[in-house]
């Protein structure tokens, strides 16, 4: 064999293993591409979840915050009620419109915030809304519907903050 043809055979081997070279080098680029897009979408996804869980856990928080203040502020409101109802017919009283001013002020502030009080008289009763503490045989009402209201419930969002005790008919 002449060198000439030496050469061309070394440059082809050469030119062959280079090739060979090439070609794992954009296997394993690929590789590495795939295996970094896996965990960087795996990452998103965990970010995503975190997220997801903090609001979640920081309304569950709010809700509960606000709860625990409004329960502390329902023996006032009741006894607030408790006195206008003592007042009795008396609508031209100073005290008793200024008791309902408070009494307007508390429903307009509750509202505000997102309290809402539970329907009860005239509904039909639901053990999740409503606490039943009399029981009354009348027959122009249908069963299970409720015909007085003794003390209102309250719920924040879907959180009920207080039951209605009512009286409910048979």
């Amino acid at each position: 064999m002449s060198k000439k043809e030496e050469k061309e055979l070394e440059k082809e081997t050469i030119s062959e293993e280079t090739e060979e070279a090439t070609e794992e080098t954009e296997v394993s680029i690929d590789e590495l591409k795939a295996v970094y897009e896996d965990k960087l979408f795996r990452l998103a996804a965990e970010y995503d979840n975190f997220r997801k869980r903090s609001i979640k856990e920081r309304d569950m928080i709010a809700a509960s915050s606000v709860s625990d203040a409004v329960t502390h502020l329902l023996p006032a409101m009741d006894n607030l009620s408790r006195a206008i109802e003592a007042l009795g017919a008396e609508e031209d009283s100073p005290a008793k419109q200024g008791f309902m001013l408070i009494a307007r002020q508390f429903d307009e502030a509750f509202a505000n915030i997102g309290i809402e009080k539970i329907p009860a008289v005239g509904t039909e009763f639901d053990p999740n809304l409503h606490n039943a503490v009399m029981h009354v045989d009348d027959e122009s009402v249908g069963d299970n519907i409720i015909v007085e209201e003794l003390m209102p419930g309250y719920k924040y969002k879907e959180k009920i903050i207080r039951h209605s005790m009512v009286k409910v008919a048979n």
